[in-house]
């Protein structure tokens, strides 16, 4: 019996000066790790979780603690003589035992539980100690101490009483987060999307996938993450779910940059157009625009456009702004008409001056 059990503060893996708070750290690490929830059909899990809850509730219990301390698991054993021995009925007393005598009898001590599953121990120093546990014993079973105390009086003696019996802690804990990644277009994350993901529990792996409709926000981008409250680990001892967290990670999109809230996109201007001013067409995240051009646009000029970007997470009413850099256009296919007009604008560019020999 109990010879055959492990030392209590080996099971959880703590020092024997422990403290209380070391010690329910140690419990709540090991009964999440072995719990049945999270071991279906592991019988060793399942005789580890038994095994880490008796040790707590010896140890969490500085009672039952200082107990187990001074004899051991014979403290709890019915046959050692030391402890809680065989209840002797509803109000009795049971499982006298463990009076030592010390040097010509001035100490003995021992321990002893009540039929209530109450656990006492208690010491005797000095004095004759056969007369006190004649008073004891004889004021349990309805006699009168020699002194006249009833139950536990007189100078020399000093004790505890214990919890109430091994009823087990109960242990409730939240469950685990689980993590996911979900991609989405460029688009997306800037006007916002539902998606429909498929997760299941790591831990059971033959289990039935959960199907789940994630609304993602606009303005959303890579690296930010969406919390679905309770759609994570279930608790253990009914203790709440955990959560379910989506890393987002957003695709690129041709011709585009986003920089925050800004987006930048390329817009190509025809030579012309650029020389001698004019308008063009921009593309925005939300339709086209016409945008004026100005006589004399160099290529990588940054048109802005006020409120074309990114809508703001925390604040709807929040965009910000759009960079279109313009692109000349240089044409390939001229005709010799044309090319003789150019021609005939860089001769005269460079008698005024404007160009400059590389």
């Amino acid at each position: 019996m109990s010879s055959t059990k492990r030392d209590y503060y080996d099971v959880l893996g703590i020092s024997r000066d422990a403290d209380a708070a070391a010690i329910k750290r140690a419990y709540r690490k090991l009964a999440k790790k072995y719990h049945p929830d999270s071991n279906p059909g592991d019988k060793t899990a399942e005789q580890m979780f038994k095994d880490v809850n008796e040790a707590y509730d010896v140890l969490s219990d500085p009672k039952k603690k200082k107990l187990y301390d001074q004899f051991g698991h014979a403290a709890f054993d019915e046959t050692a003589g030391y402890g809680q021995g065989a209840g002797a009925g509803a109000g009795g007393f049971g499982g006298f035992g463990g009076f030592g005598n010390g040097a010509g009898g001035a100490y003995r001590s021992g321990s002893f539980r009540s039929g209530d599953g109450t656990y006492h121990e208690f010491h005797f120093e000095g004095g004759d100690g056969d007369d006190i546990f004649g008073d004891l014993f004889g004021n349990m079973f309805g006699g009168k101490g020699r002194a006249g105390n009833a139950g536990f009086g007189g100078s020399g003696f000093h004790g505890f009483g214990g919890g109430n019996g091994f009823s087990g802690s109960g242990f409730s804990d939240r469950g685990n987060d689980l993590n996911a990644e979900v991609q989405i277009t460029f688009d997306e994350a800037v006007h916002g999307c539902e998606k429909t993901i498929t997760i299941q529990n790591p831990n059971q792996p033959g289990s039935r996938p959960q199907t789940l409709k994630v609304k993602i926000p606009a303005g959303i981008e890579t690296g930010k993450s969406i919390r679905l409250a309770g759609k994570g680990m279930p608790g253990t001892g009914g203790g709440a779910a955990g959560d379910l967290l989506l890393k987002i990670t957003v695709g690129e999109k041709p011709g585009w940059t986003r920089k925050g809230m800004d987006v930048y996109s390329d817009v190509e201007v025809p030579f012309t157009t650029a020389v001698f001013g004019g308008e063009t067409l921009v593309h925005t995240l939300y339709g086209d625009v016409v945008c004026k051009i100005k006589a004399g646009t160099h290529s990588g000029t940054k048109i802005r456009l006020r409120g074309k970007g990114i809508v703001s997470l925390k604040d709807p009413s929040l965009h910000g702004d759009q960079y279109a850099v313009v692109r000349i256009q240089v044409p390939d296919d001229l005709s010799p008409e044309a090319k003789q007009k150019l021609k005939e604008f860089e001769d005269i560019c460079r008698r005024d001056g404007r160009f400059h020999a590389a």
